[in-house]
């Protein structure tokens, strides 16, 4: 059996590993249009702070590993086409074009980051940051003193962490979300305004909601941005609008796509064409509650799913159970998760369900650290099933509540069951009612 992974990321990587160890005879091929294998993108933000100084953390395997284990990858090599009938991929490498016969493919192109309609993008001292190449060039630039005031598009994940990486690299930052909120599409209201509230006890941080660029002015640099209420002086641009699969290389072939580009998997990660596997950032996710696809561009899925493909891709019937989009941040003083469904996802499943919101503390008040914990629950209007949850509260405890969360979500866990759950206790590290035991209690 001969296999072709596009894409040397998270996820290939992953069905590449996991395929050898069960069928040692597969040829496994792996092409990769960049230099970089077995990359984390989530580590750019904290590259760029200072956090750690060596890029290679975020790509420890290079291809002499993994030839090791016999499997062959191949950078620099673009695959630019896919016959399905055929099965064949057409490659590029160095201006030379061949192509390459397959019994199974897997696609995991990931994804780039998307430039929002915005007039000047092009302009020196407009970054994304996406790639290994984007983190080293901003890692280098933001230690010159000439980059003063940084203006951030986008306040998701990597939009909040470059705000916090900025912050301790001494800059003025300046963050523009077109919405009304912070990470609208992460987090309940109620969270988002404690996030606001966070950035706004900070001096060298300027939150703009309800705005959008419009325009990057300057001549061949940068010099401003103008937006729908106004002129804002900046030496530098940073966009964290989002990403986009990478599929337009295959967006007539025939496979099932979201209008996004996004390729859609079954729960095996199957494409809807023979012998086409699909994960990562190019490609749907199973939701474990939905019991569907949605597009989820985490590495947490791309990986797992990644597994279960390897399995399935050299003969295994293994289905994935799926995700429960479970996300967190970290945000200079302070953390958020979030698992499960949001209210907006229940109301447009048609699931009956209430929600309560506690606000208690971390632990016991006599322990130094105490602070605010607040706990959203979501649940199941009849069966009392946890649905979804997202915490917030100060670094260190917050985070680490939602993932127990996660775990009574996947097993059907009621709030009744949550009231009484063991919860380890010491006064440094809770009450002897956890918060999350006194959410289950009023969550009726």
């Amino acid at each position: 059996m001969k296999i072709i992974i596009i894409g040397a990321e998270a996820a290939g990587m992953s069905v590449a590993a996991k395929a050898k160890r069960v069928n040692p005879e597969a040829e496994i091929i792996v092409y990769e249009a960049s230099n970089i294998t077995s990359f984390g993108a989530c580590g750019l933000p904290y590259f760029v702070s200072g956090e750690f100084d060596d890029p290679n953390y975020m790509s420890e395997l290079k291809p002499e590993d993994f030839a090791q284990k016999g499997i062959t990858v191949k950078t620099h090599h673009t695959v630019l086409a896919v016959n399905p009938d055929e099965q064949i991929v057409i490659i590029e490498n160095e201006g030379d074009t061949f192509s390459d016969h397959y019994d199974k493919l897997m696609i995991a192109t990931g994804g780039s980051a998307i430039i929002p309609p915005v007039k000047g993008t092009e302009k020196d001292n407009v970054f994304t940051l996406k790639t290994m190449e984007d983190g080293l060039i901003l890692k280098k630039l933001l230690q010159d003193d000439t980059f003063k005031n940084i203006t951030v598009v986008g306040s998701g994940f990597i939009g909040l962490e470059l705000v916090e990486a900025l912050t301790h690299l001494g800059k003025q930052v300046r963050l523009f979300e077109r919405l009304d909120r912070i990470m609208p599409e992460a987090f309940e209201p109620e969270i988002s305004d404690l996030l606001k509230a966070e950035l706004e006890q900070y001096n060298n941080i300027d939150l703009h909601l309800n705005e959008s660029i419009e325009t990057i002015t300057g001549e061949d640099k940068v010099a401003g941005v103008t937006t729908d209420k106004g002129s804002y002086p900046t030496d530098m641009v940073i966009l964290c609008t989002g990403v986009r699969p990478n599929t337009q290389f295959i967006s007539d072939i025939g496979l099932d796509m979201l209008p996004n580009g996004a390729i859609r998997v079954d729960d095996h990660g199957r494409t809807s064409l023979k012998n086409i596997f699909s994960a990562g950032d190019c490609a749907t996710v199973w939701h474990a509650q939905l019991k569907r696809d949605i597009y989820s561009p985490l590495a947490t899925g791309a990986n797992k799913l990644g597994r279960i493909i390897g399995d399935n891709i050299v003969g295994g019937d293994k289905a994935f159970k799926g995700v429960l989009n479970s996300a967190a941040v970290k945000l200079l003083s302070v953390e958020a998760g979030r698992t499960g469904l949001s209210e907006k996802e229940v109301k447009e499943a048609g699931i009956p369900y209430k929600s309560i919101l506690l606000n208690d503390k971390n632990h016991a008040n006599y322990c130094k650290g105490q602070a605010q914990l607040t706990i959203k629950l979501i649940y199941h209007a009849d069966t009392k099933a946890i649905l979804g949850a997202q915490v917030f509260g100060k670094n260190g405890g917050a985070v680490h509540r939602m993932h127990a969360l996660s775990v009574g979500i996947m097993t059907g866990l009621t709030t009744e069951d949550l009231a009484f759950l063991d919860f380890a206790y010491a006064p440094p590290f809770a009450r002897v009612w956890d918060a999350l035991n006194i959410a289950g209690s009023i969550a009726k």
